[in-house]
């Protein structure tokens, strides 16, 4: 059978407007699920890096959505170093409140470099567990890696000078090196580590692998992924330096 080009045209308009039609409703029907799960994914991190759940533990949008309420989010104003009161769950709506332009804690070293945090919003938020077994401060914390930016939360106890556990929920570091900043193994070198020198200097940090000089504050690096690992330590000291969150923990603990 014969087709002219008009047909062949008109028939090919009608199949994409068809297919985008279908895909669009689809996108849109399945809107308020992935909203959802993005949701219990974020609350999941967050109880994990407070031990409130064991790593491999995965709770339902109703557990999670009930073990929340012992976690106060508040507000914070990286500049005055007050606190903002109640403010809602919301970490993407923090990230994107941030522009492109960054800060660095080293500008010589390229590792750091790589891991600098994006320009430090106006306000932050500051996650405080209140549960009385798992009593502690959990901080947003984003910066970049060899290929990607890291995005993670870290877990301070109740003294605001020790980690009580870190985890990365989004990354595209390369998988079975970089992209071990996900590991257990790894991430369970985190707690118990301090974040502060007697002066108050940020001295937390992640050295080259088998670098380690003291364990009481350095992460050993990830073998072969070299910049990664220094990147996830410039990120944190970032972080926790004056400029982020360093106001609140210094005063906090004064």
């Amino acid at each position: 059978m014969d087709f002219s080009n008009r047909y062949i045209v008109g028939f090919s308009l009608a199949l994409c407007l068809v297919c985008s039609l279908a895909v669009s409703t689809t996108a849109v029907a399945l809107k308020d699920r992935q909203a959802a799960n993005a949701l219990l994914d974020m609350q999941t991190q967050i109880l994990r890096v407070s031990g409130m759940i064991e790593a491999d533990a995965k709770p339902s949008a109703e557990e999670a959505a009930e073990m929340f309420k012992t976690i106060k989010v508040m507000g914070f104003s990286p500049e005055s170093g007050e606190l903002l009161g109640d403010m809602p769950f919301d970490s993407k709506a923090i990230i994107k409140s941030s522009k492109a332009a960054a800060t660095s804690t080293d500008a010589t070293s390229e590792a750091a470099e790589r891991a600098r945090v994006s320009r430090i919003p106006k306000e932050l938020m500051i996650l405080e567990v209140t549960d009385p077994e798992n009593a502690c401060f959990v901080f947003l914390i984003w910066g970049n890696g060899l290929w990607s930016t890291m995005y993670g939360y870290i877990a301070l106890e109740t003294d605001l000078k020790t980690v009580k556990g870190i985890a990365f929920y989004e990354h595209g570091e390369t998988a079975g090196l970089g992209g071990e900043i996900v590991n257990p193994t790894w991430v369970a070198q985190w707690p118990g580590k301090k974040v502060f020198d007697d002066s108050g200097k940020v001295i937390l940090d992640v050295t080259k692998f088998g670098k380690v000089d003291d364990d009481t504050y350095q992460v050993d690096g990830i073998s072969g992924a070299t910049i990664t690992s220094v990147a996830v330590g410039a990120t944190v000291q970032a972080w926790f330096d004056d400029e982020a969150f360093g106001k609140f923990l210094k005063k906090e603990v004064q």
